[in-house]
């Protein structure tokens, strides 16, 4: 039998050895790049797309830097115009406070000059204890070359309600004399007559349901304080009592040819001198007929109406002061249109006037 070789066991160790160097390479390979033009160009790429876009920033921030240049000049400008107006300024305001200054000297030199200057006061031809030397009243103005004062004197010139009126009505003389509306009433004749013009020639009339001249003669001069004075005297002795009858009034007034009319009032008449059963308008008004004692609103206005219709007054230019009263509305307006179409005014004062 042949005898094997015994060579075998160091051909297969070296094998092993020889496997396992190639195996080493390989792997050597495969963990170093293979490739290395490829990873430069990926790199040589990726500069240039960061060189791109900083030079893309670069463009942005010079357009930026270039705004903020031109915002900065602007702004200067600006700077400049607002300085030169800012300084324009200062003088314009200095040339005010100059000026001020002068006013202001003036001013004191003014308020001096009327401190020291001794006061002129209107000469009242009648007294007036109430003080005031206002010429006017909301536009009233007494003037005229003949002027008439037609004074309300009836019931109602006593007080401003219905009940007061009455319980003064039924009371006695003084009740009657001392009541708050007729006080007032002969306030508002003195105020009147001690703004009359020395050059005119007065004549002062009260009315109920009947007329009395509070002056001697047709009339009176109102440069005479002594006239006047009595005047107001007899206006003193007038107790308010009776109805309204306006018409009485307008008549005794047209008989003077006056140019002026004021009258002192606190609303519409009660009772006419017309023959009103004759008239259409008043058939429903039974007070103007005789079959009632009382006369409404209504009534009232149509009464009114015609004692301005049959007043016989042309050119007589009609001026109203119209005191309060509850329960006549219309009065106000009525008196309006009449006065209004004679160019005179219609007055409601405060409760604190005269």
């Amino acid at each position: 039998m042949r005898r094997r070789r015994r060579s075998e066991g160091f051909n297969l160790a070296f094998l092993d050895v020889m496997s396992c160097g190639l195996g080493a390479i390989i792997l050597v390979f495969m963990l170093v790049k293979y490739n290395v033009s490829d990873s430069n160009n990926v790199e040589a790429n990726r500069l240039v797309g960061e060189a791109q876009y900083l030079e893309l920033q670069q463009k942005e921030l010079q357009q930026t830097l270039e705004l903020l240049r031109n915002t900065s000049q602007s702004e200067a400008e600006k700077i400049a115009n607002l300085k030169v107006k800012l300084a324009q300024l200062k003088q314009a305001l200095s040339k005010k406070e100059s000026s001020l200054v002068n006013k202001k000297d003036q001013l004191a030199a003014l308020q001096n000059d009327i401190a020291t200057r001794p006061m002129v006061y209107k000469e009242d031809l009648v007294e007036d204890d109430r003080g005031g030397e206002e010429n006017y009243l909301m536009g009233l103005k007494v003037e005229g070359r003949r002027i008439a004062v037609l004074i309300d004197s009836s019931a109602s010139m006593t007080d401003e309600t219905l009940l007061n009126i009455i319980k003064r009505k039924n009371g006695s003389v003084q009740d009657k004399k001392q009541g708050p509306k007729w006080l007032r009433t002969k306030k508002t004749v003195r105020w009147l007559l001690a703004r009359v013009p020395k050059v005119s020639q007065l004549s002062v009339i009260s009315f109920n349901d009947s007329t009395q001249s509070l002056v001697q003669a047709k009339w009176a001069t109102a440069n005479n304080p002594a006239t006047l004075k009595a005047l107001y005297q007899r206006l003193d002795t007038i107790v308010p009592t009776g109805a309204t009858n306006l018409q009485k009034g307008l008549q005794a007034v047209s008989k003077l040819n006056a140019t002026d009319l004021y009258v002192i009032t606190d609303g519409l008449p009660t009772v006419g001198e017309s023959d009103y059963a004759r008239l259409n308008p008043f058939s429903g008004c039974s007070s103007l007929l005789g079959n009632s004692r009382t006369i409404s609103g209504e009534c009232r206005v149509k009464l009114f109406r015609q004692t301005i219709h049959d007043s016989n007054l042309r050119g007589v230019k009609v001026n109203v002061i119209l005191l309060p009263i509850e329960g006549d509305p219309d009065a106000a307006n009525e008196y309006w249109v009449w006065a209004g179409s004679t160019g005179g005014l219609v007055i409601s004062p405060a409760v604190n006037w005269p």
